[in-house]
């Protein structure tokens, strides 16, 4: 299964039924696994998940902490860029140059790399 098609599958599982918004995100790992995440929504707002630190998560909780490639897909005119949190999470697994794919369900894309959508990114060197 390719990282696209992974996406629009798990995004069909999103639980948005507060925003109608449905994303999915699908990663690969260093070993070639792919894991993918959906947004899960919580009637207290800030309390919800997004699909991209799902798919992290579920990268870890699989005994990984490295990822090599990323695709988000949702429901939007145009490719959706991750949320800010989402690309600090990013950047904490995967190197500056990972593509990153960004579309949306009619089939728009945009490449970009994590160092692209996280310039300057805080990182572990900060914490010496």
């Amino acid at each position: 299964m390719s990282l696209k098609d992974a996406a629009l599958l798990v995004r069909e599982n999103a639980y948005a039924p507060y925003s109608n918004f449905k994303v999915g995100a699908a990663i690969r790992s260093a070993s070639g696994v792919i894991y993918s995440g959906c947004n899960v929504e919580n009637v207290a707002y800030p309390e919800g998940t997004c699909a991209e630190a799902g798919a992290i998560a579920a990268m870890v909780a699989a005994g990984e902490q490295e990822l090599t490639e990323i695709y988000v897909v949702a429901s939007s005119p145009q490719p959706v860029p991750p949320c800010g949190g989402c690309r600090q999470k990013l950047a904490e697994f995967g190197k500056r140059e990972v593509k990153v794919t960004l579309a949306s369900v009619e089939g728009a894309e945009m490449e970009t790399t994590i160092g692209d959508l996280l310039p300057g990114a805080f990182g572990a060197s900060h914490m010496e």
